[in-house]
């Protein structure tokens, strides 16, 4: 249809062809702003004012941007300045490289070598080898060599490559990271390390806080630790219990909001993370209202991370417990409940800080005992009451220790971390004096109508469009029959009666033929 074969001569050079125009077009092309009419432009002071605005609403833990893909967050922040040494602000060019150039003496400590031998021993003589950390970790590595590998195996537990490679899946798949503290030490169960990763290398993500077991606790305190950590992400106290649970029906209206939020997203997903045996498990069957996850009341007892769907919209991400990095001793850690009580082989070392944290009057109404002087005393009478003794009348102190660990880890010595309070928010009266634990305990009984009206809502969630089809038909039969419904109730039971008693009489009947016939 078309000549496109070029014309050549006999060089090979291309002289003409169909597509080829004999006059030269103007190669300039008209320095317009309307060629770029597909972008946005954005002046510097609209630029700065929007990353001041960005900052603001990144630091707060309670505004989110909304269609943040949409947003181009990298131009928005402000590239990192190369620090440069400005030699020219000491000195000018000319005392240090030009023709009159100064050269300035060196600064010495001493002047002469016995001035430097005499500085050297005056600091020799001030050094003290108890304020030196690096020194002290060399000495327990050369002088307990074995006490450090028993430690390596069973009191670095949660700290494994493994584990750690759980925690970072959980967080490039989560949407939202809930962070699950325990209640009777909130600060100490908490971990830094994922709050500062998040906020560096997943910004975008939202955090809250749960305080679990908060039926171990007084009212006052849970609410005030609510109040303190509030300032920095959303808290929320809670109580896992498929039964009789608390604060369910605030963490679904929460989680919904989420959904909310993210609403470019068809399901988003919502990461459990926190220390071992803090309750991440069983918060997550408690939303269920059934046994999903495999719960234990001992650490360690979920392995890999696992998907749960809670609804249409949410689904929920289950994570093995992690313990950063931190300065805790080995009481402290056992106490914690990152390790298992049974593997312990000198567990008797850690009761005594249990009998210093616990009251003595909670510890005789537990055990009924009284009059001990140390924590050796105390497990011996202990062991003698409870009947765990070795082959002569030698008391198990070992057994006995791991028994009271157990009920520490189980709530049945109470016990929690007071939070700090100020002139503004004062200690309640009686916050020094805690005669019965069991009086400040949540009544579950009494669960507020919004935690009801939330489960509710789950449920018809669950069930999806028949419900909402069955529901219309009901309406439906409900309105055509209002008016008669109205008019006569009472007609109608007086109707219901008589047809009951037509049917009993009819069943008589019937069972009296029955039986004439078996005669026959």
């Amino acid at each position: 249809m078309y000549n496109t074969k070029p014309i050549r001569n006999k060089d090979g050079k291309i002289l003409g062809g169909a597509f080829m125009s004999r006059d030269l077009p103007n190669a300039r092309i008209q320095p317009d702003r309307r060629w770029f009419g597909n972008t946005r432009v954005v002046g510097q002071k609209q630029l700065e004012r929007f990353r001041e605005e960005l900052e603001t609403t990144q630091n707060d833990p309670y505004t989110f941007i909304l269609q943040r893909a949409k947003v181009p967050l990298a131009l928005f922040k402000e590239p990192e300045k190369l620090a440069k040494m400005n030699l020219l602000g000491t000195e000018t060019f000319s005392d240090t490289f030009g023709k009159k150039q100064k050269r300035k003496r060196p600064k010495l400590a001493a002047d002469s070598l016995e001035a430097l031998v005499s500085t050297a021993n005056e600091q020799n003589d001030k050094y003290d080898d108890t304020k030196d950390s690096n020194y002290q970790k060399v000495l327990e590595e050369t002088t307990l060599p074995f006490r450090n590998v028993a430690r390596d195996s069973l009191f670095e537990k949660g700290q494994s490559r493994r584990i750690w490679a759980e925690l970072y899946k959980v967080l490039d798949s989560s949407d939202v990271i809930v962070q699950v503290l325990d209640a009777r030490d909130p600060m100490g169960t908490r971990s830094k390390h994922v709050e500062e990763h998040l906020k560096k290398e997943r910004s975008h993500k939202q955090l809250i806080f749960i305080l679990n077991k908060c039926d171990l606790v007084p009212t006052w305190a849970t609410s005030r630790w609510v109040q303190i950590l509030s300032k920095e992400y959303p808290t929320l106290a809670f109580h896992a219990s498929i039964t009789k649970p608390f604060g369910k029906g605030s963490l679904i209206q929460l989680l919904r909001q989420f959904s909310i939020l993210h609403n470019d997203k068809k399901q988003i997903s919502v990461g459990f993370v926190g220390y071992p045996n803090v309750g991440k498990s069983s918060i997550i069957n408690t939303l269920r209202r059934k046994k999903v996850c495999k719960v234990a009341p001992i650490p360690g007892e979920t392995k890999v991370w696992q998907y749960i769907n809670l609804m249409n919209r949410i689904y929920l991400i289950d994570c093995p417990g992690v313990v950063p990095p931190n300065e805790d001793t080995e009481t402290d850690i056992v106490l914690k409940g990152v390790v298992r009580v049974e593997n312990l082989e000198d567990a008797a070392d850690h009761v005594e800080a249990v009998l210093q944290r616990v009251k003595t009057e909670y510890v005789r109404r537990t055990y009924h005992l009284d009059g001990w002087t140390d924590h050796i005393d105390f497990l011996e009478k202990l062991c003698r009451k409870t009947g765990r003794l070795h082959r002569g009348g030698e008391p198990d102190i070992n057994t006995c220790a791991k028994v009271v660990l157990g009920d520490w880890l189980q709530g049945k010595l109470p016990y929690f971390v007071p939070p700090p309070f100020d002139s503004e928010n004062p200690p309640p009266p009686n916050a020094d004096s805690l005669d019965d634990p069991e009086q400040y305990q949540y009544d579950y009984e009494n669960e507020t109508q919004e935690d009801q009206d939330d489960e509710e809502g789950e449920q018809d969630d669950e069930e999806g469009e028949q419900d909402n089809e069955e529901g219309d038909e009901e309406m439906e039969n409900d309105d055509q029959n209002g008016d008669q419904e109205e008019q006569g109730e009472e007609e109608q039971g007086e109707g219901e009666e008589e047809q009951e008693g037509e049917e009993e009489q009819y069943e008589e009947d019937e069972e009296g033929e029955d039986e004439n016939e078996d005669d026959e």
